[in-house]
């Protein structure tokens, strides 16, 4: 008989990706954690998780076997539901750029956690380049993402990209080559500004690469070079640049899950979000 709880711990190694922080998420000391997975490898006749330089990788069976776990701990939440009168249980993790977490996620949540108290809530603040790769490993549910394209037919809501500085006229503005503060180069701020410029024949340079937004947001605020971000996440002691600077593009925020088969909870958690977010005020 296979062990449901080792079946879940199994499960959330994978996604963290390491005993010791599966281990601080479960509240079990790691050598705990170690040798409940001994076991479940007993069980299955299989070596589950291969060590790292940076933590634990899942094997080719540890994969058949998460894609089975994933399924059957959903039907067991489902189960769990039904009994106890429809009162929603479950783990369900969600990726999320930082600006987004900050823009949305409180409201997006409070309403969420008070309707499904029951519900186990996992945060990943992570960009997006980040995020889909952890989607397509299962190490996260749902995630909100960026897409290039605003009309989209998965797009959820538009953002717009800005140009933001410690004032409104930098004095950054009159050099010849004009320090940027952007995230890392693969991301879709990073390139939308870096196009921008090109097109307007504007010289510019990278003083700072980071997808640490609290970094980004502390470079601009030393006037020590522009940023770039989504709209809704400039804090209130930046200002917007707008003259002077090439037009930035505009994004959408989709909402993008592991595979068809979530789990109840996930499933909640993604109406819910659907159903919010459009009308967020900006």
């Amino acid at each position: 008989m296979l062990d449901l709880t080792l079946l879940k711990n199994f499960v959330i190694i994978a996604r963290a990706g390491s005993i010791s922080v599966a281990a601080m998420q479960i509240g079990r000391t790691q050598s705990a954690l170690s040798t409940q997975m001994q076991r479940l490898e007993e069980q299955v006749g299989h070596a589950l998780l291969q060590r790292t330089g940076a933590g634990v990788r899942v094997t080719a069976a540890g994969e058949k076997l998460l894609t089975h776990a994933n399924a059957l701990l959903s039907r067991h939440d489902e189960i769990l539901a039904d009994m106890n009168g429809a009162m929603l249980q479950g783990t369900v993790s969600l990726g999320c750029p930082e600006d987004y977490s900050i823009a949305f996620l409180p409201e997006l949540l409070r309403g969420f956690c008070a309707t499904h108290p029951k519900v186990d809530l996992r945060m990943v603040c992570a960009p997006t380049i980040e995020l889909r790769p952890l989607l397509q490993r299962r190490q996260i549910d749902l995630a909100l993402v960026s897409r290039s394209e605003p009309d989209h037919q998965e797009v959820l809501r538009k953002e717009n990209f800005v140009w933001v500085a410690d004032r409104p006229k930098p004095d950054l503005l009159a050099k010849d080559v004009l320090p940027l503060a952007l995230s890392a180069p693969a991301t879709l701020d990073h390139r939308a500004a870096c196009d921008a410029m090109e097109n307007a024949s504007r010289r510019y340079r990278i003083a700072f690469a980071s997808n640490s937004l609290s970094g980004l947001i502390a470079i601009a605020r030393s006037g020590h070079a522009i940023s770039v971000l989504t709209k809704t996440a400039v804090p209130p002691d930046l200002h917007v640049v707008t003259g002077g600077m090439p037009p930035l593009p505009t994004i959408g925020i989709a909402l993008e899950f592991s595979g068809p088969q979530t789990a109840s909870a996930a499933r909640a958690l993604g109406d819910h979000i659907r159903a919010v977010l459009p009308g967020l005020s900006p």
